[in-house]
């Protein structure tokens, strides 16, 4: 017989302010009884993995331990504004204050009006329709369903870059090859990759998916003008060539800027830096949000529009249950106004000569750790060489087995960095998983160069440890706790 829905013992249900009052201990508990026990196994390794957070402000973070943490991850491409920026703060309360009404499906909503006309203005050509699901991931979703509504269907194919991450919802997991997503889902049919940067590539892929009557048989290109995890760019000479390519064969040209826009790379978004290119459909969330709002967004030019959506019937295709609920859509107005009243493009480019410049200065100190450094506005990252002494060394600290991990030594470097710029210096870094590992520095475009000065000097002292200090120490950490 099934079990009785009151055979668990009743237990108390936590409130808000129980949650305040949990330890970490208790909090890790929790997690792997109702969350996931491996997260804490792979969390709890690291200082900030056996602390909570007590509140945030600006570029930092305060524990209940005490610590305050300078941030310099910028929440993963989520927090321009920094945390709690006082002008988003506000919009929300007083929002809540007001009592006004998040979503109803017959009342048009004034915000949602108001966003939708403020991105037409900011950005260029007749990028001009806009629509707010929750996530990145959705919002690929939706500009992949542009492309073939578009074409009524009556075309099947989706071209993707080998180098490329959309998102893990199944359709952006689809157009994703990277190994952040490592798992084989099934992946929709029909979709085909090409080489990053390489338009000949492109016009290969796209003449093998030809009919016999040699017309196209693509409905839409999707791309990242700047890769985030690999921090690989795409040159303008690349995306000029897709952008011509695709006029002329009318596929639905779709460009991911999830991570790199709003003024993460040195421009509104990464794409303006080129005059005259264009998507037909573009993707944002992260900063879009301004550290307080899951909203994500997709633009899409007017001919694109009117054709898939524009009509009695296809007219509540694009919507969902919290589309652009008003508190959500309220925050973002006050995050892009921030991001254009501030001149957050003026910060990213003042960020990015900091950074390169430090860590160039790095690089030419350390050159058998550093391999290489690269960036754009305020996202950099450095590259860090193991080297065969480390490996020899290691093998009486490892198990054997994992070894088996090509990228094992490059992820234990890094890794050990970052740990060490915590426990030691309260700085908060994080580490890509994409094909070339490497730490990643990407700060509020609120910081300033104080505090950037003061990042580079914590990371010279944490290098000047030796490669091989760090990671025995981090090894014994993690192996034998």
């Amino acid at each position: 017989m099934p079990a009785s829905n009151t055979s668990k013992p009743r237990k108390k249900l936590l409130s808000v302010a129980d949650c305040q009052s949990l330890n970490i201990n208790e909090v890790h508990s929790l997690y792997r009884q109702h969350v996931n026990s491996s997260k804490v196994d792979l969390l709890s390794i690291f200082d900030f993995g056996n602390e909570l957070v007590d509140k945030a402000q600006g570029l930092n973070i305060y524990t209940k331990s005490g610590r305050v943490v300078n941030d310099f991850t910028g929440g993963y491409g989520v927090l321009s504004h920094g945390h709690n920026h006082p002008r988003i703060l506000k919009v929300r309360q007083d929002f809540q204050n007001q009592h006004r009404m998040e979503v109803h499906k017959n009342f048009f909503s004034q915000y949602i009006a108001a966003l939708s006309h403020n991105l037409s203005i900011l950005l260029p050509g007749d990028l001009d329709y806009s629509f707010f699901p929750n996530s990145g991931s959705e919002a690929v979703d939706g500009a992949l369903k542009t492309a073939f509504k578009y074409h009524d269907g009556k075309r099947k194919h989706f071209l993707y870059s080998n180098i490329a991450f959309h998102g893990k919802l199944f359709a952006a997991d689809s157009v994703t090859n990277s190994p952040e997503n490592h798992y084989e889902y099934p992946k929709l049919a029909n979709t085909h990759q090409f080489e990053f940067n390489n338009i000949a590539s492109v016009k290969q892929v796209l003449d093998k998916l030809r009919d016999k009557n040699g017309a196209c048989t693509v409905c839409g290109l999707i791309l990242e003008p700047f890769n985030i995890s690999n921090l690989r760019e795409c040159s303008a000479e690349f995306l000029l060539a897709v952008r011509e390519l695709c006029s002329k064969e009318d596929i639905v040209l779709i460009f991911d800027e999830i991570y790199s826009g709003w003024c993460k790379s040195g421009e509104l978004f990464y794409f303006m830096k080129i005059p005259g290119l264009l998507p037909d459909v573009l993707c944002m969330a992260k900063s879009f949000g301004g550290g307080k709002s899951s909203i994500s967004g997709m633009v899409t030019r007017k001919k694109i529009f009117k054709k898939a959506f524009d009509t009695p019937k296809a007219a509540n295709m694009q919507s969902s249950t919290f589309y652009a609920f008003g508190e959500e859509t309220v925050t973002a107005l006050e995050a892009v106004n921030i991001i254009i009243e501030e001149d957050f493009v003026i910060k990213s480019q003042r960020i990015e000569k900091k950074l390169s410049s430090g860590f160039q200065k790095l690089k030419n100190k350390y050159p058998q750790i550093i391999t290489d450094a690269r960036g754009a506005g305020a996202i950099h990252g450095i590259f860090i060489n193991p080297g065969p002494k480390i490996l020899g060394k290691l093998v009486n600290y490892i198990p054997g087995e994992i070894f088996n991990d090509e990228r094992f030594m490059a992820k234990l470097v890094t890794t050990a960095v970052i740990s060490h710029l915590y426990t030691h210096h309260n700085i908060l870094t994080f580490t890509s998983l994409g094909y070339e590992i490497h730490l990643i520095v990407a700060p509020p475009l609120v910081v300033t160069d104080d505090e950037i000065d003061h990042f580079f000097a914590c990371l010279d002292k944490t290098l000047a440890e030796g490669l091989l200090s760090l990671v025995i120490k981090f090894a014994k950490k993690k192996f034998f706790k």
